[in-house]
């Protein structure tokens, strides 16, 4: 530890990583490294960390064979070269449409291919607090509900046996690029992310600027905090809603009881017949759905909701709500 240039991220990560029980002593810990300031910062903090928690830490690359990424792969292995970490490079079988969700869904699973066959515990990513701030306006202008705004957590599972972790959710991209400059540490400029195609660079190159300025310098800090808690409280509500769906899910398992259902709070409703539509419908409802099925509740027998994606529908049958082909 006396050879490490200790700089007051260090110090802030390293207690981040005491509290919050993130990676434990002597894991194994893959770091997925894009080449970009957060992920080179975190690097940096890793390897400077290793002595201390006793980690075994390797760098991660995903290729998604597009034409900006052109060397890239090389740039990340030389890192992996110059701090003496062994190096893991994935590239897809054809090149992926330059989406966001299905680029993120594929490193994803690459990087839970990796850890799984070369015994990682951990993967590692470098999200910030300013990813966090991007991630609950992304989800808040698409509509999505309490659980999509309080996405980007420390923790969470990524495969059976490995977890996700993003130790820098408290650390702002401000506070990263100004450690990449003081130590000097080389970057990329994946132009991808000034491309304004993307709506996340548009959030962030336009929007929360927009906010800082006319609205309030700290709102980066402020939204990651709502997402905390937003986190938090969804976490306590998904317990809640199992137990409960468990209670109300007819024997068949086709249907609800409505009966028992109703004895709850309409958040708890809510909560329990999305978790039901996730079960039959192709793909996640929507609210207007969940709504519909929340007004069967109380409605006369055999009220019926319009039909869902693939010609489904549910009815009313006593005291029960069930699917209907």
């Amino acid at each position: 530890m006396n050879s490490v240039n200790w700089t007051p991220l260090h110090a802030k990560v390293h207690q981040t990583l005491g509290q919050r029980q993130l990676l434990p002593q002597g894991a194994r810990v893959l770091l997925a490294v894009s080449g970009g300031q957060d992920s080179v910062c975190l690097l940096k903090l890793l390897s400077d960390l290793q002595s201390y928690w006793h980690w075994s830490v390797a760098i991660a690359h995903c290729d998604h064979r597009w034409s900006s990424d052109q060397g890239i792969s090389a740039h990340v292995e030389q890192l992996a070269t110059t701090f003496a970490l062994p190096f893991y490079l994935k590239v897809t079988s054809q090149t992926l449409p330059e989406k966001e969700a299905s680029a993120r869904v594929w490193r994803y699973q690459a990087l839970a291919e990796i850890a799984l066959s070369q015994g990682f515990t951990h993967v590692v990513t470098g999200h910030t607090q300013s990813d966090r701030a991007e991630t609950i306006l992304y989800n808040l202008i698409r509509g999505s509900g309490t659980t999509g705004l309080g996405s980007l957590s420390w923790v969470r599972p990524l495969t059976p046996g490995v977890n996700l972790v993003r130790p820098l959710l408290n650390v702002g991209r401000n506070e990263t690029y100004q450690f990449c400059q003081e130590l000097a540490l080389p970057i990329w400029e994946d132009r991808v992310n000034r491309d304004l195609k993307f709506t996340r660079n548009r959030i962030r190159q336009q929007l929360i600027p927009y906010l800082q300025k006319d609205f309030n310098p700290q709102v980066e800090t402020h939204l990651a905090q709502t997402a905390e808690l937003l986190k938090t409280e969804t976490d306590f509500l998904s317990e809640i809603t199992e137990k409960v769906f468990q209670i109300v899910l007819t024997p068949t398992q086709d249907g609800l009881n409505r009966f028992l259902l109703r004895e709850n709070h309409l958040a708890i409703q809510r909560r329990v017949i999305q978790r039901f539509l996730t079960e039959i419908l192709p793909k996640s409802p929507n609210f207007a759905q969940i709504e519909a099925v929340v007004n069967l509740l109380n409605a006369p027998n055999r009220s019926k909701t319009a039909s869902f994606p693939g010609g489904n529908y549910l009815e009313v049958d006593h005291d029960f709500i069930v699917l209907r082909p």
